[in-house]
């Protein structure tokens, strides 16, 4: 069995709220929020200082509810400002300390979560039209400046001192591993040279250079400095979104036990056999309409409500549960009330909070395609892989189903478009990406209750097995994959997982998967003389200069 001494301590909690923040100050003003980084010394862990502003997990914990929180609960702010309130220092980045008393997978982890809330603020401009700008009112170092190259305008406070950099490379003998490298050169488009100047200058670009290299938007004296932001804040504002009146927020309840995770609509369930789990995502028997104001129905409404939780366990799955490899995906429900919603949520997606409803939807199914470990989906006797949760299946690495009558599968519109990948298609473009023409068969049988004859016809799913082998072959599948390699299957399974056309974020996460994960493990990095092991103390690191 999956018990708790094969896994870490289910010790970090991801929900946190404004209440208990004791890193960040929302303050809100009309259609302008500012989120200001005041952080705190003490950090989520013992055996390091936060000082200088620099951050671990729990202060990614409350910059990601605050970008959620400001799309629900405060949808009328369309200009976001991110600034610190440390006078000058924005951020020096991921504290140091802290990576180098952590493990190698919570380190990658870390990375992953932190970049993930990056591109949240992303899409929070591209989709939910609330515009991130960064007001660096000080040095930007690292991780530092990594989250204002999330934001869509940057400016930096010229007094001669506050610069911009990534001394990853420098001091530490690894890589800006949540995005830097590539926004500078892909989103900033920052010319090639330069960008490999910028990284290897330990003490960053200042002033008038930084903007002359596309590494800021503009700089301003210390003495205008927040009246410029303030003015550009209030012009990208204007009178901002009111027509929008935002819900609250509950917070996700989850049980602990020694066997997994409970919530209202998901289970998270340590396997009998070593190194797996089961995640088990519950549909009501009946769900309610969308009525006029659809923000009435709040944070209870199924799919915002059920997706959260989902979220708050992948992500407890990631960093609480190391030990487990395998997980088998399951629903539980009616594939006709799954369609049914489905409908519904694509008939109304021009209402606002539907919308985030939808996009929160598709935060959280890119967190499951971007999870390192083997996800099978099994659809069994009462399952409803329908329409978005036939998602689940399509993001898990194989899908099975159990031949039987009334065990269905179903697609509704809500499988073309509206739920893309990393790679900016569909999980089902990115299936037939040889045979594209099967994409609009399947596009025919929207609607439809489809056995498992038909969806094997359709290519829809892996294999399926009777009642006769369901047992046995499942079970021998599970105990295959489980003996294998995690490092192999980590690196196999993100190669195979986002076929298709290159993003930004594809980018991003095939190198934090890969060479990230790689260069941590690097003596140079973390060896006993490695750059990151030594960081702060009087030695020099010590490398290897044998490229590889």
């Amino acid at each position: 069995m999956g018990t708790p001494t094969d896994t870490a301590p289910p010790t970090i909690n991801f929900q946190t709220h404004p209440d208990r923040y004791r890193h960040l100050r929302l303050e809100l003003d009309g259609p302008v929020a500012r989120l200001a980084l005041n952080i705190q010394e003490e950090g989520l862990r013992d055996g390091y200082v936060l000082k200088l502003n620099s951050y671990d997990l729990g202060v990614d914990i409350e910059l990601a509810d605050a970008v959620q929180r400001l799309r629900f609960e405060h949808p009328e702010v369309k200009c976001v400002v991110i600034t610190s309130a440390v006078d000058g220092v924005f951020s020096s980045g991921a504290n140091i300390f802290m990576l180098g008393c952590s493990s190698h997978a919570f380190k990658v982890n870390f990375c992953k979560f932190t970049n993930e809330t990056r591109l949240y603020i992303e899409d929070a401009t591209s989709h939910s039209d609330q515009t991130y700008i960064a007001a660096l009112n000080g040095v930007a170092s690292g991780g530092g400046y990594e989250l204002p190259l999330a934001c869509e305008e940057i400016y930096l406070v010229d007094d001669r001192r506050s610069a911009v950099a990534l001394p990853e490379v420098p001091f530490l003998g690894v890589l800006p591993g949540t995005g830097g490298l590539t926004r500078v050169v892909d989103k900033r488009k920052v010319r090639r040279d330069r960008a490999d100047v910028f990284s290897t200058l330990a003490e960053g670009i200042k002033g008038k250079r930084a903007v002359q290299w596309g590494l800021v938007d503009g700089i301003y004296p210390p003495s205008k400095f927040d009246e410029a932001i303030q003015e550009r804040a209030e012009a990208i504002a204007g009178e901002g979104h009111t027509d929008r009146k935002g819900i609250v927020l509950e917070p996700v309840q989850v049980e602990v036990t020694e066997t997994g995770l409970n919530y209202e609509h998901v289970s998270l369930e340590l396997g009998e056999m070593d190194r797996t789990a089961s995640l088990t995502l519950r549909v009501p028997a009946s769900l309610p309409k969308i009525p006029a104001q659809a923000r009435d129905l709040g944070s209870s409404w199924w799919p915002l409500q059920a997706f959260r939780e989902f979220d708050d366990a992948l992500l407890r799955l990631r960093v609480n549960y190391p030990g487990i490899n395998l997980v088998t995906l399951h629903t539980q429900g009616s594939v006709d009330t799954v369609l049914a919603l489905d409908e519904d949520l694509h008939n109304h997606k021009e209402d606002w909070f539907v919308n985030e409803v939808i996009l929160n939807m598709k935060r959280v199914l890119k967190r499951l395609d971007l999870t390192a470990k083997t996800f099978f989906a099994l659809v069994e006797e009462s399952s409803c892989f329908a329409g978005s949760l036939f998602e689940l299946a399509l993001a898990a690495d194989r899908s099975y189903v159990f031949e039987e009558e009334g065990v269905n599968i179903g697609l509704s519109p809500m499988n073309f478009g509206l739920l893309p990948m990393s790679n900016g298609i569909t999980r089902l473009e990115t299936r037939f990406l040889g045979t594209p023409e099967q994409v609009g068969t399947a596009q025919e049988r929207v609607g439809e209750q489809l056995d498992s004859d038909e969806a094997m016809d359709l290519g829809l799913v892996t294999d399926a097995f009777d009642d006769i082998d369901w047992e046995d072959e499942i079970r021998l599948l599970l105990e295959e994959r489980a003996s294998f390699s995690p490092d192999a299957l980590t690196g196999m399974e993100a190669n195979l997982r986002f076929a298709g056309p290159e993003t930004l974020e594809t980018k991003i996460f095939g190198r934090l998967t890969a060479w990230q994960n790689w260069i941590f493990q690097r003596p140079n990095a973390v060896g006993p003389k490695g750059a990151l092991t030594l960081y702060g103390q009087p030695e020099t690191a010590e490398f290897d200069f044998n490229r590889t």
